[in-house]
């Protein structure tokens, strides 16, 4: 029987926690895989995360019968997501796998986990969900990946589909180049008064404390209507931006009030990708020491992680506004590069922005699901 001799395990020791994290640097090419950090996958690991009030996770190993590691996974749930798709679905995710025979073995041991667990679907790659990091490139595998967001080989769609999977919410990543180059003015109209009450505010490391809570309203308002969208808990917002303050251009962080009420927001980061890759995604206190005193080094590139604005403010040009706003910070601080990160293929008003300053598609991407009978 092909592959019977493939073993599925869960991952019990640090050197099988090792292993997870450094498979994907051994399967793809170093300069185009984005590893995972590892006081991430070590939260996952331990149950510390807050992930762990919302549903079962286990880390999985694949092993042939030479003992040597060739693919890996998380099996896991998530009550919200259960409800949000009105089904119970088990979720797969930080899937990487040597051929379609190891996510074969992967998937036949999701299904049996799923079934005993009486789930009717299989739903990934999501880590841990849609809205946090995810999905398979379809298209762009030329392109190197970059942090929160996905890479993979281009024959890895087939061997989803293979195993009876069919895309879902299809999107792309973008990649807004030498934006020295554009003229605010042209590009995204001239820079006007702000309707009256709005304000505009930057981000502040300092302050980041007490502007994180205004940051998970509106991220939790402007993205209600998605049909992948969970809301995000303060404590999750709390560790997707740990250390974000020390590297934080609080010109790049922006968000508007409308008397006082927070409507509209965009994040963007320094592109530490190269940083990461160069540590394998371990972040020893040498090496948040390292970047640290090295952060300089990263503000020739950015990353767009998130924008939105909530539903009854929307069509007032706040996005706009915010949108030249950052264009004209991030020439200003001699950033060249704007990656962004998935914007559904439904989003056209989002691309728009990115489209109207030079950019284009960079990845696209998609999730996948298997219903169970």
């Amino acid at each position: 029987m092909p592959g019977a001799e493939l073993r599925v395990e869960p991952v019990r020791s640090g050197r099988d926690l090792a292993a997870f994290r450094e498979l994907p640097l051994r399967l793809h090419p170093a300069q185009k895989v984005v590893p995972l950090l590892e006081p991430t996958l070590r939260s996952w690991h331990e149950g510390t995360g807050p992930h762990a009030e919302h549903g079962e996770l286990e880390m999985l190993l694949v092993r042939d019968g030479r003992g040597r590691v060739v693919g890996r996974t998380t099996l896991h749930s998530d009550d919200r997501m259960d409800a949000r798709r009105g089904e119970m679905t088990a979720l797969l995710g930080a899937t990487e796998f040597a051929s379609t025979e190891v996510l074969e073995a992967i998937v036949a041991h999701a299904e049996w986990w799923a079934r005993e667990e009486g789930r009717t679907a299989l739903l990934g790659p999501v880590s841990l969900l849609p809205n946090q990091t995810g999905g398979v490139v379809t298209a762009g595998h030329e392109e190197p990946g970059f942090l929160d967001s996905a890479w993979n080989p281009d024959w890895y769609p087939a061997a989803w589909e293979a195993c009876g999977f069919a895309p879902l919410w299809p999107g792309a990543t973008w990649l807004c180049e030498d934006l020295g180059s554009r003229d605010p003015e042209v590009d995204l109209g001239p820079a006007g008064p702000l309707p009256e009450g709005v304000e505009l505010h930057r981000g502040s490391r300092r302050r980041l404390a007490e502007q994180l809570p205004l940051l998970r309203t509106m991220l939790n308002a402007s993205f209600a209507e998605l049909p992948y969208f969970t809301p995000i808990s303060a404590p999750e917002l709390e560790a997707a931006t740990d250390g974000l303050a020390h590297l934080l251009d609080e010109d790049l962080l922006l968000y508007l009030t409308d008397h006082g009420r927070p409507v509209a927001f965009v994040l963007v980061v320094p592109d530490i990708t190269a940083f990461v890759r160069s540590t394998g995604g371990r972040m020893r206190w040498r090496d948040q020491a390292r970047l640290w005193l090295t952060r300089g080094r990263y503000r020739r590139e950015a990353i767009l992680v998130i924008k939105g604005t909530v539903p009854d403010q929307r069509g007032r040009g706040l996005m706009r506004a915010l949108s030249r706003e950052l264009l004209v910070n991030l020439q200003a601080g001699g950033y060249e590069q704007l990656r962004v990160t998935q914007v559904g293929r439904e989003n056209a008003g989002s691309a728009a922005h990115f489209a109207a300053i030079g950019g284009r598609p960079l990845h696209e991407l998609c999730f996948y699901r298997k219903g169970l009978v």
